[in-house]
Parts: C-alpha cells; sequence; structure tokens
C-alpha cells in the first residue's frame, strides 16, 4: 500500500530503536503525561458537572423555583390566584406554603430547623419530597392531627422515629397569668425523607393548615409555590407573573435562596478547568523537549534525506506527524481512561467509604452527601481536541528547526 515517506519515516521514528534510550523515555513520558492530564481534566469536569445536576435536581426539587408572595401579607383566597398563575405555559405546577423558623425538642435533644407548612397533594407536583420517603408517607399530614416529616438528619440528631412525639418551640413568647413561656407544640412523627443533602439536616413539613394555627395565620397561606417548565428562567417570568396579577404581589426565585451555591460550582468548573488545561499544557512542553531532542539525535539523518532529495516541507512533515501522533496517542488514551474513571467513580468512591467506615463528604456540611458524576460528551470532545490542538501546535517548532537543518554543516565530520 502507497505510504508517503513522511508518514513512513514519521511513524518509523516513532517504533524504532533508538540509539539515545533517553529520547525514547521523554517520548513516553510525553504520553503519559498528557494520557494523565486528559482523564483527570474529563474526571474532574464530570464530577462538577455531577455536582451541578444534583443542585438542580435535589436541592432545586425540594427548594420552591419561585414563591408569590402579597406586599399586604398572608394571602386569604389562594386557591383563584394559584389557578390564575398555572394557566401560564411556564408553569407546571403551583402549591400553597407557609413557614417559619422553629426548634424541635425530644427526650434533652434540640435542633433548629426550618418548618414548612404543606398541602400534600399538592406539594408532590412542585417537589421531590414525596420521591424521597424513607419512612412514612407525605400523605400521613393531615389537617388537625399535628402530624410532621422529619428530614433524616433532623431524625438522626434527635434520635426521634415513627410516631414519637417531638415538641416545637417557636421563637415567640406567650404572656400568662404565670409569666412568659415560648410558644409550643406536640407533634407526631408521621415521615422521614432524605434527599443526600443539607436539606435532610434543617427541613420539616407539616399540614398547612396546622402551620397557620401554629403560625398565627389561621385560613390563611404565607404564599404560592410555582414550579417552572425552565427553572433557569424563573427570575424572568416569575417577576412578569407577580406583576401581572392584581392586588400588589412580588416574587421570590431560587436564584435568591440558593443562586449563590450554583455560582459557586459554575466558577469552580471554570477555574477547575482551566487549572488541568494548565496541567496537560505541561505535558505538551514534554513533546516539545522530545522533538527537540530527537532533531538533534537525528541531524544526521535528515542531512542524508536532504542529499537524497527531501524539501524542507517533506522534513516538517516528518516531525509534524510523529509529534501529532504522540499527541494522538496520549489524547487517546487520556479520553479513554477519562470515560471509564467517570462512570465509576461513584461506585469506586462508595466502595472505600464502606469498606473504611468513612464518608467524605457530610451533607451538613457539603450540600450532598455523595460524589456524583455526569460524563458530557461536549466536555470529551472539547479537552481531547482542545489537547490535540496543542500538541499538535507544539510540534511546529521543532518541525521547523529540522527543515533548516545545513547538509554541508552536519556531515561535514561525518
Amino acid at each position: 500500500m502507497y505510504k508517503p515517506v513522511s508518514v513512513y519515516i514519521g511513524l518509523r521514528y516513532l517504533r524504532a530503536n533508538r540509539r539515545n534510550h533517553f529520547i525514547s523515555f521523554i517520548s513516553l513520558t510525553s504520553i503519559t503525561g498528557l494520557t494523565l492530564g486528559v482523564m483527570v481534566m474529563i474526571l474532574v469536569l464530570s464530577v462538577l458537572n455531577g455536582f451541578h445536576q444534583e443542585l438542580r435536581e435535589r436541592i432545586l426539587g425540594m427548594v420552591p423555583h419561585s414563591i408569590i408572595k402579597s406586599y399586604d401579607g398572608p394571602i386569604t383566597h389562594w386557591q383563584p390566584l394559584a389557578q390564575e398563575l398555572e394557566k401560564s405555559p411556564d408553569v407546571i405546577a403551583s402549591a400553597p406554603y407557609t413557614s417559619g423558623q422553629g426548634m424541635l425538642s425530644f427526650q434533652g435533644s434540640v435542633r433548629g430547623v426550618m418548618v414548612n407548612g404543606i398541602l400534600p397533594a399538592a406539594e408532590a407536583k412542585v417537589s421531590i419530597v414525596d420521591q424521597h420517603m424513607v419512612a412514612g408517607s407525605i400523605d400521613a399530614l393531615k389537617s388537625g392531627e399535628f402530624g410532621i416529616v422529619l428530614g433524616d438528619l433532623v431524625a438522626r440528631s434527635l434520635g426521634a422515629r415513627m410516631g414519637d412525639k417531638i415538641t416545637l418551640l417557636l421563637p415567640e413568647a406567650s404572656v400568662s397569668l404565670g409569666g412568659v413561656f415560648p410558644r409550643m407544640k406536640r407533634f407526631t412523627v408521621v415521615g422521614i425523607f432524605s434527599v443526600g443533602a443539607e436539606l435532610d439536616a434543617s427541613v420539616t413539613a407539616i399540614h398547612i393548615e396546622d402551620a397557620g394555627r401554629v403560625f398565627g395565620i389561621k385560613g390563611q397561606v404565607e404564599g404560592i409555590r410555582l414550579k417552572f417548565v425552565d427553572l433557569f428562567e424563573a427570575p424572568r417570568t416569575s417577576h412578569a407573573l407577580a406583576a401581572q396579577l392584581p392586588g400588589g404581589y412580588y416574587s421570590i426565585d431560587w436564584t435568591r435562596t440558593q443562586g449563590n451555591l450554583f455560582q459557586a460550582i459554575q466558577l469552580e468548573k471554570r477555574m477547575l478547568g482551566l487549572l488541568m488545561l494548565i496541567i496537560v499544557a505541561v505535558a505538551v512542553f514534554n513533546i516539545v523537549s522530545s522533538l527537540v531532542m530527537l532533531v538533534v539525535d537525528k541531524q544526521a539523518d535528515i542531512a542524508v534525506l536532504k542529499t537524497l532529495g527531501a524539501d524542507q516541507d517533506t522534513i516538517m512533515k516528518i516531525f509534524i506527524i510523529l509529534g501529532s501522533t504522540i499527541g494522538f496517542l496520549g489524547c487517546s488514551l487520556g479520553a479513554l481512561m477519562g470515560i471509564g474513571a467517570s462512570l465509576v467513580v461513584s461506585d469506586v468512591v462508595q466502595a472505600i467509604e464502606q469498606f473504611f467506615g468513612i464518608q467524605f463528604l457530610n451533607a451538613e456540611v457539603y450540600f450532598i452527601s455523595y460524589l456524583p458524576s455526569d460524563l458530557h460528551t461536549s466536555d470529551v470532545l472539547l479537552v481531547t481536541g482542545s489537547a490535540f490542538v496543542m500538541s499538535f501546535i507544539a510540534t511546529l517548532y521543532p518541525a521547523y528547526s529540522a527543515s533548516r537543518t545545513d547538509p554541508a554543516e552536519v556531515l561535514r565530520y561525518e
């Protein structure tokens, strides 16, 4: 089969036994460095994509995409308002809500929590809490029965189980003849949920009518929760919907409550991507050094080729092909290893945690309790493409230097 002389010689140099084994070692190091750089970059981006996905699906699946509230305070007739909001094609569902802060007490243990008053039938349409119940159900929340659903970490810290009676203390005082006492109410644990996020350590739920009694707004709700088709359009869409409602309403979207976390992940992805790209660049510099040393080692061969009629373009192509082949091998191996590592990293980390009895991510510190990974084809193509382009550019100077070799000067002392 016909093969251009530049391709034949370039590939021959790659696999030939060289007199200078140090150059071979540098070439192998170049491939290894590029492979590791590409692999780590794909793995890091996949993990950050996993954090981004978990933020969208878990954190933003639990918190409202947007809340519509009234400037006049609690809303009395919320049903007509919810129906009006659901007419928008951008809104998937709506649900009433009431919330407040309090402390839960059980057998001497105390925990500060956010108490959300929900309507179980409507809550399932705007939240994923019903999909992550580990005990009981949100449907067990009945008006007047004062049941409560706890986050898994809240239940653990209190030592509470299904059916236990716990006390909710509110940051308001009740004045009586006996003195000033905090407002308290007994609740029965009817459910426990776990989404594997920091919300497990701070969120509880009670029936919305019980919340109205507890927070002193009986028969009213604090606002309307909305779930949008595109959560990233929530700021603009919710503001427009609130402005169209008569009576004075305003919106609070998720970017004001969880936006800093989302932006932090985006910033980390950019900065770590840049850092990994620098690591790849260091590996690419090894290609330059190996080709420069190879040019010096092969000056006699280059001179002979020139005397046989090879022009500068042919000599340049030989070393460009050699360097590009090194880059291609490094990028290909790195991409394969990066894809494989991204697909198994979550299971591997989980296995290590179970074997050694440790936990790398604590949901009370981080917003999730496990290491996620979400491999994107676009990231693989971007990383491997960028690395290959850099490795190709790295071949130009050594190839040009080889093409400028003077045969008469080199062969004078041969």
